[in-house]
């Protein structure tokens, strides 16, 4: 297994946001419509990561510097966005290993938090957060802050 820094608009990261957004389709009855943009995820203001294997795209994730305060940020914030592991290469620990780079990252890069918003439907990614020391927050920061399904989280680095 490799995890390595690429790009947002790579072609395996383009095929992997595909397949991310079928899955949003699946569990919430559309796509996630969070304005991203290549440039979010450029060192060192963010970083996205790949997991390969055997030279397959398997997982992805990535984190952002975000402090608008407009939007409930807060100065030293850096952002989680796109964690996603394809189905047949869950269980495996993936998840755990791009978090914690991203993790590592963040902090390299002078962020003092990490903080998230996800889904009541996605229950397997609010338990990685829970078990990797996530706690839940005021849901006052992503685009989906005002939607009952939704759940943010924070983490001290």
């Amino acid at each position: 297994m490799e995890i390595r820094p690429t790009r947002y608009d790579h072609p395996d990261a383009l095929a992997l946001e595909e397949e991310v957004q079928q899955e949003y389709v699946r569990r919430y009855g559309d796509a996630d419509l969070t304005s991203l943009d290549p440039g979010m995820f450029a060192p060192p203001n963010g970083i996205y990561l790949l997991a390969y294997e055997d030279g397959r795209p398997l997982a992805t994730g990535g984190w952002r510097l975000q402090e608008d305060l407009a939007e409930g940020y807060a100065v030293g914030d850096a952002e989680i966005k796109r964690m996603f592991v394809v189905p047949e290469a869950r269980g495996r620990g993936l998840a755990r290993r791009i978090l914690a780079e991203l993790e590592a990252d963040a902090r390299a890069a002078g962020r003092i938090r990490m903080v998230l918003e996800s889904g009541i439907e996605q229950p397997e990614a609010l338990a990685l957060y829970a078990s990797s020391g996530y706690l839940p927050a005021e849901k006052k920061f992503g685009y989906y802050r005002m939607y009952e399904k939704s759940r943010c989280m924070t983490k001290a680095l």
